[in-house]
């Protein structure tokens, strides 16, 4: 004489907590995908300022008060010492955290100015910008020679020369 058990959950039962899953999980995605493309981000503007940081130095220790012209320029490292930015930033057109990263120059430097510590060409001044991937993020960043970080929000492109800017609001 057994007596049969009756445990276990009811098929009513698991429905419900599947249900309850589903909806946290709905709430929950959007979320997700907002923090990702804020860290996109911020991960853009931290590449511009480190390419800022990296012209100024450049220009004070290497380039006679000019500035690389390329990207691979300032990974290039002078004679003894470190190169001006990490390898993550060492080319043109690198895609880092979801945004491609350029930089460019509008004019050489004068002929009579000597080679650069590192034998790169100089410019008077740089421009650099982070263009999103599609989807990854909302807003385009560019900087220049000023050191001020400008954005515009998709699908307004930023557009920065050296000197100036036709395109975009500066980042506060």
């Amino acid at each position: 004489m057994f007596k049969a058990r009756h445990d276990g959950f009811t098929l009513i039962e698991l429905l419900m907590v599947v249900a309850i899953i589903g909806i946290i999980a709905s709430i929950a995605i959007p979320s997700l995908f907002r923090a990702r493309q804020s860290a996109n981000e911020a991960s853009a503007v931290s590449s511009l300022r480190s390419i800022s940081s990296a012209q100024s130095a450049y220009a004070a220790s290497c380039g006679y008060g000019y500035y690389a012209r390329t990207l691979e320029i300032l990974a290039t490292a002078p004679p003894g010492s470190a190169s001006f930015v990490g390898p993550d930033l060492a080319s043109t057109n690198v895609v880092k955290s979801a945004y491609t990263i350029t930089m460019g120059s509008d004019a050489p430097a004068p002929a009579s100015v000597p080679p650069a510590c590192n034998a790169g060409a100089l410019g008077t001044g740089y421009h650099a910008t982070a263009v999103p991937l599609t989807g990854a993020g909302s807003r385009e960043f560019g900087a220049n020679t000023t050191g001020t970080i400008y954005f515009t929000v998709l699908p307004a492109a930023v557009a920065v020369t050296d000197i100036g800017v036709s395109s975009g609001a500066p980042l506060r």
